[in-house]
């Protein structure tokens, strides 16, 4: 079964489109198999730090934890796209849901740090 869909496109992407036009549906396929991958990525990444946040870990445990590269590249790039406003409502939203974790874990580390250097 297929189904036909019409889409609009800028120009200049229609250029670049026509030279693969028999190849459209597997272009499609591709970028969407992309977009799944790096939601799942991205979730990966909250997931992980929520866990360790989660598993009460010793202040050193808390002082190490960093963020994956893609996770802080994603973040660098949303960061520089909302300064310019050209933000989409789910990248702001993914963007709060970064700035949110990041918040809690300087919190935890600022705590860790202060077990660290003066112990009870």
């Amino acid at each position: 079964m297929s189904v036909a869909i019409t889409v609009q496109v800028p120009d200049a992407l229609a250029v670049h489109l026509e030279q693969f036009g028999d190849r459209l549906p597997d272009i499609l396929e591709r970028g969407l198999r992309d977009l799944v991958t790096e939601r799942l990525d991205t979730i990966h990444d909250e997931q992980v730090i929520i866990e360790v946040l989660a598993s009460q870990p010793s202040p050193e445990q808390m002082l190490a934890l960093q963020p994956s590269l893609e996770l802080q590249t994603r973040v660098s790039s949303l960061l520089a796209r909302s300064k310019e406003g050209d933000l989409s409502r789910r990248e702001e939203r993914e963007l709060e849901r970064y700035l949110t974790l990041e918040h809690l874990v300087r919190m935890a580390k600022a705590h860790a740090y202060q077990q660290v250097i003066a112990p009870v």
